[in-house]
């Protein structure tokens, strides 16, 4: 009887690949992990289970009673949440996103590209209230702590892991988030947790398809996959490489390209903010090759941006640098430092969560790696060899996920990360904003809160409102309104003007006192004078069809 040849390992019968494997230019050899971890994270208990169910709990909690509690407060404006509740309210009742508050029969699209927020229009079925956006925002946020976990635990035990995910759930990136209301990005966080876990994981593909869901959060997300493609590239990935390369290309192309000037009323996309670098993106690249320290230079000349890269990176010893995964925050992080506006510089917005959860990842692969580097040079000194080995140092690796915390240093690093949130949060407000939950400040509606709410209990249904910033998305979910100035001259009947605030919002606000002209010109009476600085105003004309059919 003929033998069956044994199929040689290192080459395939016509493939030179081993069978049931992709060939090597699909995914190159992958070689011993020298990050002390495991491709698997061990089994977690049911107690495990709980105990990080039980952090996740607590953090929705918490940021729903603050989001709740900001609401009722009138803290929440028409930039960001009433924005989003227009934009997801519209996708509830199968309708183009047209948002008021960005001007009449402004569609959303034109703004910026974000159409996984069609995601959050079941929820209106549910509960079609603006507040149901941030009981969303808080779910999406705690769900970072799974993955976070999962990621920790192939390096370490359960007790580091554990203090891993309740200091994201603290940091101040999230309490930033959770102080701003929901936004695109908010979608985003939890992507890009699960995008780092699977490539962690050597899925690589599974980390490709989360990969490409990112460039339905925002348009510039096209540009942070072609980072994540340089990562696969590192890992030798090099189809997924090449492949979240092209889509990364394709996605910014077809966002600024196509589907923003289209739905745009200027027929462009306007938020080439980068000045300092240059009028186009063109002109930017060509100075930052051929001036690069002039380039570097401005990501750090002025305070904000010095104090942002501190808060980033100072809590987390710096560890972020050390790490491949950190390269994926990179576009993010550098197009705030690059960008003109002095607001996306400042740590009080939203725009940080994504990135406190890309760089707490990155220092926990950074910190393993430096102890796996460390096991190897006490194993090749203890068998008298040059430190070249790497059984040694998976060994611990596997010994510490499988069940005990490994070096002390994961304790001590998650310990001291969960303490800076704690500590933050109780006497550092200004960038750990959930300190007024906690300690009670917010808790009782001031008297111009009281004013504002009177206002717009005023205000009669179906009817189309120019409204202060902080009345805005308390008029959403019954009225056509939009900011002072944004709806022409025509349309509104009714108007709220809170003469306090130093302008009333939007993108060219008018200040009280142009509002107030403004109103006078156009024929409207007070129905309300000065209550705490809130007007109410009201001219006797029809209500117009679109106003009185914008909100079922």
């Amino acid at each position: 009887m003929p033998r069956t040849p044994t199929p040689d390992p290192s080459r395939g019968a016509t493939s030179g690949r081993v069978p049931g494997h992709p060939p090597r230019w699909v995914i190159g050899r992958q070689p011993e992990r020298r990050d002390g971890a495991v491709d698997t994270a061990p089994r977690t208990t049911r107690r495990q289970w709980l105990q990080l169910g039980a952090v996740m709990a607590a953090a929705v909690a918490l940021y729903v009673v603050h989001s709740f509690l900001r609401f009722r407060n009138f803290e929440a404006k028409g930039y960001d949440l009433g924005i989003f509740d227009q934009a997801v309210r519209q996708y509830a009742l199968f309708r183009e996103p047209i948002v008021p508050i960005k001007g009449v029969d402004f569609n959303i699209l034109g703004d910026h590209f974000h159409p996984i927020l069609v995601l959050l229009a079941p929820l209106y079925w549910i509960w079609d209230d603006p507040r149901m956006l941030g009981i969303a925002m808080a779910l999406l946020l705690a769900s970072c702590a799974i993955p976070v976990y999962l990621f920790a635990r192939r390096r370490c035990g359960h007790l580091p892991s554990l203090l891993a995910s309740a200091g994201l759930m603290l940091w101040w990136p999230f309490q930033a988030m959770v102080n701003w209301d929901l936004h695109e990005i908010t979608l985003g966080v939890p992507i890009m947790a699960w995008v780092i876990w699977a490539i962690d994981a050597r899925r690589y593909w599974l980390g490709f398809g989360l990969s490409l869901s990112l460039l339905a959060v925002r348009e510039d997300m096209g540009i942070t996959v072609l980072a994540i493609a340089l990562v696969f590239a590192l890992k030798r990935a090099w189809a997924p490489a090449v492949l979240s390369a092209v889509a990364g290309v394709a996605g910014y192309w077809f966002a600024t390209s196509v589907v923003i000037p289209h739905f745009s009323p200027e027929g462009e996309f306007g938020y080439w903010q980068f000045t300092a670098l240059g009028p186009d993106m063109a002109s930017s690249l060509q100075f930052m090759l051929t001036e690069p320290f002039a380039a570097a230079a401005v990501l750090f000349d002025h305070p904000l941006k010095i104090g942002l890269w501190l808060l980033h990176f100072v809590l987390l010893w710096l560890l972020p640098f050390l790490s491949p995964y950190a390269l994926i925050g990179a576009p993010i992080l550098l197009s705030r430092l690059f960008n003109d506006r002095l607001n996306v510089w400042s740590p009080v917005y939203q725009y940080d969560a994504i990135l406190g959860v890309i760089f707490l990842m990155a220092a926990l692969e950074a910190l393993a790696r430096i102890v796996a580097w460390r096991a190897r040079r006490r194993a090749a000194a203890s068998a008298g060899e040059p430190s070249t080995g790497e059984p040694d140092a998976v060994a611990e690796g596997r010994r510490r996920a499988s069940g005990s915390s490994g070096p002390r240093v994961f304790t001590v690093f998650t310990a001291v990360f969960l303490a800076a949130g704690v500590a933050g949060t109780a006497v550092f407000p200004q960038v750990f904003p959930l300190h007024r939950t906690v300690t009670g400040q917010n808790w009782q509606m001031t008297e111009w809160a009281h004013a504002l709410d009177r206002a717009v209990q005023s205000i009669p249904d179906g009817v189309c409102v120019e409204a202060a910033d902080n009345a805005v998305p308390h008029l959403v979910d019954r009225t056509y309104v939009g900011l002072h100035g944004d709806m022409g001259d025509d349309l509104a009947t009714w108007m709220i003007i809170d003469t306090t605030a130093e302008e009333l919002g939007g993108w060219d606000p008018l200040t009280p006192d142009e509002a107030l002209a403004r109103a006078e010109r156009l024929g409207y009476e007070p129905v309300t004078r000065d209550d705490h600085g809130i007007w109410v105003l009201h001219r006797d004309q029809p209500v117009d069809p679109v106003c009185a059919g914008y909100v079922p």
